[in-house]
């Protein structure tokens, strides 16, 4: 990474642990306790602000494979496959969370509740999107393969959002879309939303260093 960048991630790895700290004493300390689920409620602030950052994530991807496979260019290739590492760690986060809050509220760690199901394929499809780049040895050939399967994977993305509408499911339609939250709880979830948010750019800069460090490397062992 260039020292441009470098003095960038600095002030953003700064702002987003004072966001985390904001968020978890907002949520764990200054939030009051659910009147029917008590403290277990208090999981929301984690559960929605991963989910939520996951499908950043995976639209970064979208974009970025969309990106590549139209220019060639290997940045797009780079971020695409740098934001789905991103999104493969917030959706197991999500699904981890989701069932330390199921089991005392559903009474089971897992059930094949449609939204949960439908994320647990999504965290498949990018897992495998990270096997396939993995297993092509020819990186372009890989980017390109990936590209398609970023695309595609996207796809999953709204039939999890519709799921509680289209099936019949444990989970009830986003509060927050609906705005049915009361502000005693809306302001600790969006300052965690705000955190997650942040977390993911500062891991997102990164990861793309990484990866064009990476490229660097291989493109001086291809010159020699």
């Amino acid at each position: 990474m260039t020292s441009g960048g470098s003095r960038l991630v600095i002030p953003l790895g700064v702002a987003t642990g004072a966001a985390l700290l904001t968020g978890l004493y907002t949520g764990l300390v200054g939030a009051p306790a659910d009147a029917v689920q008590g403290e277990v409620q208090r999981i929301m602030y984690l559960h929605v602000p991963t989910v939520l950052s996951a499908y950043l994530a995976f639209t970064v991807v979208f974009v970025g494979s969309v990106g590549y496979l139209l220019t060639r260019r290997e940045g797009w290739d780079i971020l695409a496959h740098a934001s789905a590492e991103i999104g493969v760690l917030f959706t197991a986060l999500t699904i981890a969370a989701g069932a330390i809050w199921g089991k005392p509220t559903w009474g089971a760690w897992w059930t094949w509740d449609a939204r949960i199901t439908t994320t647990t394929i999504l965290l498949l499809i990018y897992l495998g999107y990270l096997m396939l780049r993995a297993a092509v040895e020819d990186r372009a050939r890989g980017a390109r393969y990936a590209a398609v399967v970023g695309i595609l994977g996207f796809l999953d993305i709204p039939v999890i959002h519709k799921s509680v509408e289209w099936w019949r499911t444990l989970h009830q339609p986003s509060s927050l879309a609906r705005g049915a939250i009361d502000p005693v709880f809306q302001l600790p979830l969006m300052v965690n939303l705000a955190a997650f948010a942040l977390l993911y750019a500062f891991l997102l800069a990164q990861r793309v260093g990484v990866g064009r460090l990476e490229a660097e490397i291989l493109r001086r062992r291809l010159e020699e």
